[in-house]
């Protein structure tokens, strides 16, 4: 679809996707949240302060794109919520100032009204920091402006500036120390790349599952930590926080029975810079609204009566949010290990996994520790044996799931001071099947037994991609086709994902087999794996089938048959 000029329908549409998508994904963008200051909230604030100016765009009855973007500008001033809110605020206002003429945006429009964005929104912050969301503001308006130059399409021009967000977030980390420690992108980055996410779909018809987002694990290798599911506030320290009260307050200037100054831009922002940090003021003929942290928020609404009256004050105790946030990370992780060890007793189980699905799928059965890795990344001998002594466990039991891993895990077992047992788990599904059958009342030798024992009962299936054409045990494989590997052995192969599965289970079926066991990854979903498990059902009402999520890589599906 091209569109060669935004008007009123089309500018409509790129603010309710956009509204609905920083909806949508707040919690998500809220657990990133850690610069300024671990106070978990950008996206909610972001969410809300659009929210608003979508509010206000709704509520226009102009036709007028520039008239538009004005009333968007306002709401979103009128709603900001936080650091994040006002700056995003603040891209918008330089965006409706370009754009305030315009009936329609051209390409070359839509690109020097997000380039006059960034202009205001650097201006609007007293200490630039890139690794934020101006770094990404500022890249996707480059892009935008040098893909106008070419293009007389706004749907490319957007396309640009959203890939651009999109590269910038992922370096955001590099830029700023705080995020690197933590392994996060920027928050506040990552709610605008949603925005001009929004704008692109919007202009291209692109549809996407407005449900909330679920980075895979191959988006957290270039996005996030492997550890996303810990809200990063729990890797600070309460007293590294140096002003401990997010104070907001918009002043209307000239009312009120404590004016006595006249307000002065410059001045007033001078002053508050004197007692806080992360400040940001904005102001039109009308309003001011001030964003800061500080440890004196009195002094911040006093101030602000010397120019008029207060309309809106908002003071949060970010050190008590902060606790709020350590205790219930370290409730969930104190719950989680009580169950754990409700199961195994006085051992320690190792179990080698890829993907946070499977890691709480191990741990649920009562798994003690985690080494990541697997097919494409086998852990080290010096690995297990760490796992091994973190344990603190004198019987300690070590699932491969991987035939390349029996060596190492043999070789750690060898040379740790711990009782150290393998059981041969080949792979996933053994590994969870082995562990239905560990008692934490038996001993060592008799545990392992069992669940060796257990390894005869579970066919196991994964399906992965070929990586090249080849002919193996008479398969003719076609590079970018779908495997179904049943115990190790190439089984079908298939262009189609779904039937290369379906297929693949049919081979791991026969009339003793009860129990059906499906763990989709990373690049599979829910849906897809529910339509499998339908259609296995239709073959026999009396099969059991499980569904988990597993986020594994390379292997779409791992099933088990029992």
């Amino acid at each position: 679809m091209k569109i060669s000029k935004i008007t009123e329908n089309e500018f409509r549409k790129m603010i309710a996707v956009s509204s609905n998508r920083l909806n949508n994904n707040a919690e998500f963008i809220n657990s990133l949240n850690v610069f300024p200051v671990p106070d978990g909230d950008t996206g909610t604030n972001m969410s809300l302060s659009f929210a608003s100016g979508a509010k206000y765009v709704s509520e226009s009855t102009s036709s007028s794109v520039g008239e538009l973007s004005q009333a968007l500008a306002k709401g979103l001033l009128m709603g900001a919520r936080g650091n994040s809110g006002v700056i995003l605020s603040q891209v918008f206002r330089g965006f409706s100032k370009n754009a305030a003429a315009k009936t329609e945006l051209t390409p070359a429009d839509l690109a020097d009204a997000l380039v006059a964005g960034v202009q205001t929104a650097y201006k609007a912050v007293m200490k630039p920091q890139e690794g934020t969301i101006l770094t990404v503001a500022r890249k996707a308006a480059e892009a935008a402006t040098k893909t106008a130059k070419t293009s007389d399409d706004c749907v490319e021009v957007m396309e640009a500036a959203y890939e651009a967000a999109e590269a910038a977030l992922k370096t955001t980390p590099d830029l700023l120390p705080v995020l690197k420690e933590v392994g996060v992108v920027d928050s506040g980055g990552q709610g605008l790349t949603f925005v001009y996410q929004g704008f692109f779909d919007a202009l291209s018809g692109n549809v996407r599952d407005e449900q909330e987002y679920h980075p895979t694990p191959a988006d957290m290798d270039d996005m996030v930590s492997a550890e996303h599911h810990k809200s990063v506030q729990s890797q600070l320290n309460t007293e590294d926080i140096q002003y401990g009260y997010c104070t907001e307050i918009m002043v209307k200037l000239g009312a009120g029975r404590l004016v006595d100054e006249k307000f002065d831009y410059d001045t007033f922002r001078g002053y508050l810079s004197e007692i806080g940090n992360s400040l940001l003021v904005i102001a039109d003929d009308e309003v001011v609204k001030v964003h800061v942290h500080t440890e004196q928020p009195g002094k911040v609404l006093s101030y602000g009566q010397k120019f008029g009256s207060l309309i809106k004050v908002k003071v949060d105790n970010m050190r008590l949010q902060h606790e709020t946030i350590l205790e219930q990370d370290k409730e969930a992780e104190e719950e989680q290990q009580a169950e754990i060890n409700q199961i195994a007793g006085d051992y320690g189980i190792i179990a080698v996994a890829s993907g946070d699905g499977l890691a709480q799928l191990f741990h649920s059965v009562g798994v003690t520790q985690i080494i990541q890795g697997g097919q494409t990344m086998n852990p080290s001998t010096k690995d297990i044996v760490d796992a091994i002594n973190a344990t603190g466990k004198d019987k300690v039991i070590v699932l491969p799931n991987n035939k390349n891993i029996f060596l190492a895990a043999e070789q750690a077992a060898d040379v740790a001071d711990a009782n150290v047992k393998v059981v041969h788990t080949r792979s996933i599904t053994q590994g969870l099947s082995a562990m239905i059958n560990f008692n934490k009342e038996a001993d060592i030798d008799e545990n392992v037994a069992a669940m060796e024992e257990a390894l005869d009962d579970v066919i196991s299936g994964q399906v992965t991609v070929a990586v090249r054409d080849t002919t193996i045990d008479g398969q003719e494989i076609k590079k970018d086709n779908y495997m179904g590997i049943v115990d190790g052995s190439i089984k079908v192969t298939d262009p189609d994902r779904k039937q290369a599965t379906l297929e693949m289970v049919k081979a791991m079926l026969d009339e003793d087999s009860e129990v059906i066991t499906i763990i989709y990854g990373a690049d599979a979903d829910q849906t897809e794996a529910q339509a499998i498990a339908d259609e296995i059902q239709s073959w026999d009402e009396d099969y059991e089938i499980e569904i988990h999520e597993g986020d594994q890589p390379v292997y779409p599906y791992l099933i088990s048959v029992e």
